[in-house]
């Protein structure tokens, strides 16, 4: 075919790409060295990336409000701890690389990583989630490459950085944590469709996930928060208003676990917003309300401005006063999609609502809910069984926060979930996890089943190690002879040599 005169000789590759292709290659190579080592090399490994995260909790806690603009010190450094020791000590008991037997049903459970774990990096929680999905890929012995926001690019890169030194000191092998240092969206794009990612764990904006489901590699992405909250007549009310306000101020309200509207009951709304505004609530007057609307709210969206900042200059930036202030109380009247300050807010104003009753809560909910936060997060604060549980049966989120900051309760911190920076929002919410990310999700297991007749015996596997089985047998050796037959077989013997080296690494790369 004759070569088109607009067309380059021969196409350059892109230098960013090809560097992406590399770290992919490395990550393939560590991930199958990974494979192959034992529950304790696994567990050293995973105790040096956390202490080493652990130690610089504060200082990345520092570059990441420095960075982004957003959030609060104090609370990315609770974050970090949590996401670094804090999660180790969690899963220590747990064993993701031993072979599992179960003599009963007669099932042998072979522990099967994903490979290369391709991670997205959110801007709001940095450093968390580069430590959070970092160590949940080590867990399982699956090597990770992590993608963070550009936004978020210095801090995640030096963080990457610093655990891939924890962990090769550890034993790891080179490669096993990875950064992109440079991220931009059609790399990104580019780099998730490449066949040696195995598994790709998007946290971030609708956009991403999306991109990342149609990858056509395996993905677990999420989807947005937007949670209602309800406080009916049982309700310890001054408790349900210290604990909503910690939580939508918890980091300027940037976890997406945040609560988004209070639905409280008629009979106790005055008393909550008392005890709100005791608690460091601002409660804004109806000309404040309208302030904060047009502030946070354009023609074209969310003014992402004010994300993540303080209740304080919102207000400021809005035209009023309310110094001191943790979060901003707006009431409205209409709890629908329509009315925007009832839309997830990543930032700390929180929308209030008077509902007469459950079936007004109920319906207030799910019409919130409409436009975006199906499948996610909602919290109660009752002490009646009955409307705790009508309330989780007919609103459209997969995790309530029962008498508890919907931030930290339904994100794991503060409740028996699996404490995660990732949530998954299930079918409602077109993610295809529905439950808090945890190592659990970064491991297959292959099964060996037995007969379940009683005639079949079951065997013994007890001691038997699959890391540490006799091998097959070596090919044998080709032998090269003198003379020109020699020559002609030493030809032979180097094409052989030349076609087995190939097999080898384009079977330690799909490995």
């Amino acid at each position: 075919m004759p070569h088109a005169a607009n067309e380059p000789l021969m196409k350059v590759p892109d230098a960013a790409l090809e560097r992406g292709r590399m770290l992919l290659g490395r990550a393939r190579w560590a991930a199958s060295r990974l494979a192959q080592m034992d529950r304790a090399a696994i567990q050293r490994i995973v105790d040096a990336v956390a202490e080493a995260g652990h130690a610089k909790a504060r200082a990345f806690a520092e570059a990441a409000v420095r960075e982004t603009g957003y959030g609060v010190v104090e609370h990315k450094v609770m974050k970090n701890e949590a996401c670094s020791r804090g999660l180790v000590a969690l899963y220590r008991g747990e064993d993701f690389v031993s072979p599992r037997i179960d003599a009963e049903r007669k099932i042998v459970e072979l522990p099967r990583p994903a490979g290369v774990v391709f991670a997205l990096i959110p801007v709001t929680n940095p450093v968390a989630t580069v430590y959070f999905k970092t160590l949940l890929a080590l867990m399982t012995r699956n090597a990770v490459v992590l993608s963070p926001h550009p936004g978020a690019k210095g801090v995640c890169t030096e963080a990457a950085h610093v655990l891939a030194a924890a962990a090769k000191a550890a034993g790891a092998p080179d490669g096993a944590i990875q950064v992109i240092e440079e991220p931009t969206i059609p790399l990104i794009e580019a780099l998730m469709r490449d066949e040696r990612v195995d598994l790709i764990v998007a946290t971030g904006g609708p956009a991403v996930v999306k991109a990342a489901y149609r990858s056509g590699n395996p993905a677990m992405g999420v989807g947005p928060g937007n949670a209602p909250v309800l406080v009916d007549d049982t309700a310890d009310v001054t408790e349900a208003a210290k604990r909503i306000v910690a939580s939508k101020s918890f980091d300027n309200s940037i976890l997406c676990t945040n609560e988004s509207t209070v639905l409280a009951y008629a009979s106790i709304a005055d008393r909550l917003l008392a005890a709100m505004k005791a608690a460091g609530a601002h409660i804004c007057t109806p000309a404040e309300t309208e302030k904060v609307r047009a502030l946070l709210f354009r023609d074209d969206g969310f003014n992402t401005a004010m994300i993540g900042k303080d209740a304080a200059l919102i207000a400021k930036e809005a035209g009023f006063s309310a110094n001191g202030a943790k979060i901003l109380v707006t009431q409205v009247t209409l709890v629908q999609p329509e009315e925007k300050l009832v839309r997830e807010k990543l930032c700390p104003v929180l929308a209030f609502a008077r509902v007469d009753g459950l079936d007004q809560a109920i319906a207030s909910a799910r019409s919130m809910m409409r436009r975006s936060g199906k499948g996610h997060t909602a919290g109660v604060h009752s002490k009646r069984e009955a409307t705790i549980l009508a309330f989780a049966a007919a609103v459209p989120a997969l995790r309530f926060a029962v008498n508890a900051g919907c931030s930290l309760g339904a994100s794991g911190f503060e409740t028996h979930l699996g404490p995660s920076m990732t949530i998954g929002t299930g079918f409602a919410g077109g993610s295809s996890i529905g439950d808090n990310l945890t190592p659990h999700h970064f491991v297959h297991f292959a099964r060996v089943a037995y007969n379940k007749a009683a005639s079949e015996t079951f065997g013994d596997f007890r001691g038997l190690d699959p890391l540490d089985l006799p091998k097959p047998s070596a090919p044998p050796r080709l032998v090269a002879s003198t003379g020109a037959a020699g020559e002609a077989d030493a030809d032979a013997l180097r094409r052989e040599l030349r076609r087995i080296i190939l097999e080898e690494l384009n079977a330690v790369l799909a490995a």
